[in-house]
């Protein structure tokens, strides 16, 4: 197999993520976001969408993160990363896809510069005014749901991290980055130290990354 990445990317961190915890190691190829690189017509031919992660499966082509860790999921069932109980694994879901669609989806790269090219956004409002704002909406309501949910544990579905915890966590990478406070969200800054502890999360990390500057 072999993953299109880029390290800062939350949902090619997710991947990653997902990829170690099922000790599942693959070649990766690197473009940077910052240079356009993912928008070639090259790289058209492997993502349409040309974004990151792609994953290249003996020449079928994966793309969404979710749809990957998904696919992870059904083809190397060891290491779970979706609980049995099917309320667990649907709140699992309902986690990853509050962050992968709610928060990352209209705060990456590419909303960024068009918010700048089109509406003459200055950094500051782009990183004050737009990203802190959907990522404090966001954790909010994550925040709320880990506090009164039963299926609760030391991550964010159980004892054990799910799709949930390998969402989560780029996202918190994110929060960090762009100087959110944390203070409202003690349940999911509880919940990523205890990821972070883990060695398939700390080999993931942007920073552990070959293309990382």
């Amino acid at each position: 197999m072999k993953l299109y990445t880029y390290h800062q990317s939350s949902a090619s961190y997710r991947v990653r993520i997902a990829l170690n915890l099922k000790g599942i190691a693959v070649e990766q190829e690197y473009f940077d976001l910052t240079k356009d690189a993912h928008l070639s017509a090259d790289y058209a031919k492997v993502n349409p969408q040309r974004l990151v992660p792609s994953l290249d499966v003996d020449g079928d082509i994966l793309t969404q993160s979710i749809a990957i860790m998904e696919y992870l999921e059904e083809t190397h069932p060891n290491n779970p990363i979706l609980p049995k109980n099917p309320i667990a694994r649907a709140q699992s879901r309902a986690i990853a896809l509050a962050i992968a669609g709610d928060i990352s989806a209209i705060n990456n790269l590419k909303i960024r510069k068009y918010l700048k090219s089109h509406f003459a956004a200055t950094d500051a409002d782009v990183k004050v005014k737009w990203i802190q704002h959907w990522i404090a909406d966001g954790f909010t309501a994550i925040e709320a749901l880990l506090k009164r949910s039963k299926h609760t544990g030391i991550f964010c579905v159980g004892d054990f991290p799910t799709i949930a915890d390998c969402c989560l966590v780029p996202q918190m990478f994110n929060a960090r980055r762009f100087e959110l406070d944390l203070a409202p969200f003690p349940t999911i800054v509880r919940i990523t130290d205890a990821c972070e502890a883990l060695p398939a999360f700390a080999a993931a990390h942007p920073t552990k990354q070959a293309d990382a500057a």
